[in-house]
């Protein structure tokens, strides 16, 4: 479909068996020096026993190669282009990781939704960010700060529960991983509508929130049809 692009310095998974530090440099970079991000390096996968592990130590860590690795990430990422080169060149593999409530929030929906809602606000010519597709099947929309605490608000005056349905918002205290990161074994996170600079200027949470609860809503009805 029209929306769907390609991912920024990333292959499709199948073909990246390797995560390659020059990719997760660059990425870094452009993303503070071209959007204005701020960006900070994560954990990393690392073979153990012949098999993929998080950097972390953890066995069962919930997102492999993919979380802040101290609990003062906030303070050290950096919107500079400089700090990010210098970050990840001490630290090759690690992933990038944006933190939300700053430049952006992101509205974080099931991909079948995003992909139902993206349709939707393409015929209705409706403004949009960049848009992320994680590995676990998750979408995240990119749209101005602020919008995470409005999300349960907005949501209940159309009708719905944003907890029932599905729908999250991701806004201050919280980050989201960046392509060309992988998470475990599961995939990279990539790009469904990649920044460009059509897409500089974020939407408001209100221009898109009508599309996005209805879509998660029709999933979440499905979702319970399944399994009635």
């Amino acid at each position: 479909m029209m929306f769907v692009e390609e991912p920024i310095a990333v292959m499709e998974t199948a073909q990246v068996p390797q995560q390659r530090g020059e990719q997760l440099l660059d990425a870094a970079v452009r993303y503070a020096e071209e959007r204005h991000w701020d960006v900070f390096p994560g954990t990393w996968l690392r073979v153990a026993e012949g098999a993929e592990r998080c950097s972390c130590g953890e066995d069962r860590c919930a997102s492999p190669g993919a979380h802040p690795t101290r609990p003062d990430w906030a303070t050290r990422s950096t919107g500079s282009g400089a700090a990010a080169r210098r970050m990840w060149s001490e630290a090759p593999g690690a992933s990038v990781l944006l933190p939300t409530g700053r430049t952006f929030d992101a509205i974080d929906v099931p991909e079948s939704a995003g992909f139902l809602a993206l349709a939707r606000m393409e015929r209705m010519n409706l403004p949009l960010g960049p848009v992320t597709r994680t590995p676990d099947r998750r979408m995240l929309f990119f749209v101005l700060p602020g919008a995470a605490a409005k999300v349960d608000e907005l949501v209940r005056r159309l009708g719905r529960s944003a907890t029932a349905i599905d729908l999250l918002g991701r806004g201050e205290g919280h980050y989201v991983a960046a392509p060309p990161t992988r998470i475990g074994g599961r995939g990279a996170v990539q790009w469904a509508l990649r920044p460009t600079p059509a897409n500089r200027w974020l939407p408001d949470v209100e221009e898109v929130i009508g599309p996005l609860a209805y879509a998660c809503g029709r999933e979440a009805a499905d979702r319970r049809a399944r399994l009635s």
